[in-house]
């Protein structure tokens, strides 16, 4: 199976499924990721180019992922950015994945730049059905990415609202926390959620919640069973 996890920053695919990256890969399927804004110009404290390369690469191998493809969007303008232009680059890399499942983010996070991958997401999973030479979608499901989902404030959008639950074990979920902190200054102390101790912990409950030994929880938007 070939799986496909597109985001908007580097970081926010080990966030929202890197254990699940990790389990996936350990079985033996493709496991691909696609991030729009690679350069992450605005981020604070960012390293430099070569350095952001390096963590990206060191965090991916851990995880066992085939291929990063990489976009220059603006980071936190995607609002400025022609929503064709999302759309058609993240269905380039559809194609050149051959991608049957794909992870996003959800809409109503609360980082602009999520949201408007998120809708652009939406869209180009779509393709398929003007390309029926293309590999169908089997699924699409929305991550929750720790620090971002936890604070979608407008109750006017729905909230995330998790319905599949995906074992992965506790060494999984120590494999994605090693991943995250090879990303410089993204890892914080504890009560933050993008600490050691808030990662596992969620992970922990959405096992409970699931009646499984550590669990990543998203939301299943679409799917096909043929």
């Amino acid at each position: 199976m070939n799986y496909l996890i597109v985001v908007a920053h580097p970081d926010d695919e080990v966030l929202g499924a890197g254990a699940t990256m990790y389990k996936l890969a350990q079985e033996g399927h493709s496991v691909n990721v696609c991030i729009l804004s690679g350069n992450v110009n605005a981020r604070n404290n960012r390293p430099s180019a070569d350095e952001l390369a390096l963590d990206l690469d060191c965090s991916s191998n851990i995880l066992g992922v085939d291929k990063v493809i990489t976009g220059d969007f603006p980071n936190i303008e995607f609002n400025t950015v022609p929503h064709l232009n999302l759309v058609q680059f993240i269905e380039k890399v559809i194609i050149e994945t051959k991608a049957e499942v794909v992870f996003t983010h959800h809409p109503a996070d609360l980082n602009n730049d999520h949201l408007h991958t998120s809708l652009a997401c939406q869209a180009a999973v779509r393709l398929f059905q003007r390309r029926p030479e293309l590999t169908p979608l089997k699924e699409l499901l929305f991550m929750e990415v720790p620090s971002a989902t936890e604070w979608a404030l407008n109750k006017a959008m729905n909230q995330f609202n998790p319905n599949t639950f995906i074992e992965v074990g506790e060494k999984a979920v120590d494999n994605k926390i090693e991943a995250l902190s090879q990303y410089r200054g993204v890892m914080r102390d504890y009560p933050h959620p993008r600490s050691n101790e808030a990662l596992k912990g969620l992970a922990a409950y959405r096992g409970g919640q699931a009646g499984m030994v550590y669990a990543e929880a998203f939301e299943s938007v679409f799917r096909r069973v043929v």
